[in-house]
């Protein structure tokens, strides 16, 4: 993939992009959250992200760019009562960390190329934004 295609904006309908390698997409089920975040922390930290944050009072906003990857860390609640938080915490910048927290998240999906490789991670939150955090 070519570092013009890790630059495209995109709404989050349509957010697999149709590059040269094949995409894939995975919906990770709320009960893994914790899990799978900790994992992709391990593998990914340090790894230079972009955040874009979709919604219908917000539009489509690059929130980071040309940060590094901390780690992304969840909070599930006992039962699936709006009680979920999702961080996305990112260094880098002279200012320090960054966490961009998602309230109650409703749907996690990770998109990968064919080889298996950890392209860009789609979190919904029930309040209809959309967070698209491309790895790189």
């Amino acid at each position: 993939m070519n570092n013009a295609a890790l630059n495209l904006r995109i709404k989050p309908e349509t957010w697999l992009l149709t590059t040269e390698a094949t995409m894939k997409t995975q919906e990770i089920p709320r009960d893994e959250w914790t899990r799978f975040f900790d994992n992709l922390s391990r593998r990914q930290e340090g790894w230079q992200v972009t955040l874009e944050v979709f919604g219908p009072d917000i539009g489509d906003q690059i929130e980071e760019r040309h940060m590094f990857l901390a780690g992304v860390a969840a909070e599930v609640a006992g039962e699936a009562n709006g009680g979920d938080k999702i961080e996305i915490m990112m260094g880098g910048k002279p200012s320090g960390h960054v966490t961009h927290v998602i309230t109650a998240p409703i749907l996690v999906e990770i998109q990968q190329t064919d080889l298996g490789i950890d392209s860009a991670l789609r979190i919904k939150a029930a309040d209809g934004t959309t967070s698209l955090l491309h790895l790189s």
